[in-house]
C-alpha cells in the first residue's frame, strides 16, 4: 500500500508498564480512519458520535496503575501494522504534536463524553532541533510513552489520546485532529482532583496551535493548544 493524501491514523492499542491490553481492547474504535477539523463540534470528544464507531462500545476497561508507563500506539488503519504500508502509522507529512487527556467519569463505560472536565496529561510538539512529534512517533513505529500521574484519584477515567497534523492548517479550518477515548481504570492514586476544560471549547480556530503555517517561513516554535500540562 502506497502513502497517499489520505494517510489517516487511529489510536487503537494501550500499553502499561510495556504490557498490551490488547489491540482495539477498551479504546473507542471510530469505523473511519478520518480526521475531525471543526474544532467546535462534539466530534472533536472522543471522534464522532455513534455513527461514526464501531457499535457496541468496547466493554473492557483497561486498569492503569498511577504512576505508570502508558503507552498510546496508533496507525493508518486498523490492518495495517506490519504490512509496509508507508504511510503507517501516519503519513510523515502530517506533521504535528501528540496530546494525551483524562477525564474523570463515574464509568468508563458510559455513552455520554459531552459535558466532561478534561486536564491534559501529556503534549509534544516542535523541539529545539526543530523535530516534530509526529516525526518521533513515526520513527517509533506509531508509539507515544507518558506517565500516569501518581497523584491523581483512584477511579475511571476516558483517556483521549490526539495528533494534529498541520500540513494544512495555514487557513481554518485545516489542522486535522485525530483522536480516540480508551476506557481506564487508575489504581492507586492520590487525592489530586485536577480542573479541567471542555471539548469542544479547549481549542478555537484561531488558536496559533490550530491555524498555523507550517512550511513558509520554517517554523522554529510552536505552541500546543489547549491548558497546561497537569503536574503533581
Amino acid at each position: 500500500m502506497l502513502a497517499s493524501a489520505s494517510a489517516h491514523t487511529i489510536f487503537q492499542e494501550l500499553w502499561v508498564n510495556g504490557v498490551s491490553a490488547g489491540h482495539t481492547t477498551g479504546i473507542r474504535v471510530p469505523s473511519y480512519d478520518g480526521p475531525i477539523t471543526d474544532v467546535t463540534s462534539n466530534n472533536v470528544i472522543c471522534n464522532g458520535g455513534p455513527n461514526a464507531l464501531n457499535t457496541p462500545l468496547p466493554t473492557a476497561v483497561i486498569n492503569v496503575p498511577a504512576g505508570a508507563q502508558v503507552t498510546a500506539e496508533w496507525h493508518h488503519t486498523l490492518t495495517s501494522a506490519g504490512t509496509g504500508d508507508t504511510a503507517d502509522p501516519i503519513d510523515p507529512g502530517h506533521l504535528g504534536p501528540v496530546i494525551v487527556y483524562l477525564a474523570k467519569v463515574d464509568s468508563a463505560l458510559t455513552k455520554t463524553v459531552t459535558g466532561l472536565k478534561w486536564f491534559k496529561i501529556y503534549e509534544d510538539g516542535l523541539d529545539s532541533n526543530l523535530q516534530w512529534a509526529v516525526t518521533r512517533l513515526y520513527k517509533n513505529k506509531g508509539k507515544v510513552s507518558f506517565t500516569m500521574p501518581s497523584c491523581i484519584q483512584s477511579g475511571q477515567y476516558l483517556l483521549r489520546a490526539e495528533i494534529i497534523a498541520l500540513h494544512g492548517a495555514s487557513s481554518y479550518p485545516g489542522a486535522q485532529l485525530y483522536m480516540e477515548c480508551a476506557q481506564i481504570n487508575v489504581t492507586g492514586g492520590g487525592n489530586a482532583t485536577p480542573s479541567g476544560v471542555n471539548f469542544p471549547g479547549a481549542y478555537a480556530g484561531t488558536d496559533p496551535g490550530i491555524k498555523f503555517q507550517l512550511y513558509y517561513p520554517t517554523p522554529t516554535t510552536y505552541i500546543v493548544p489547549g491548558p497546561t500540562v497537569f503536574k503533581c
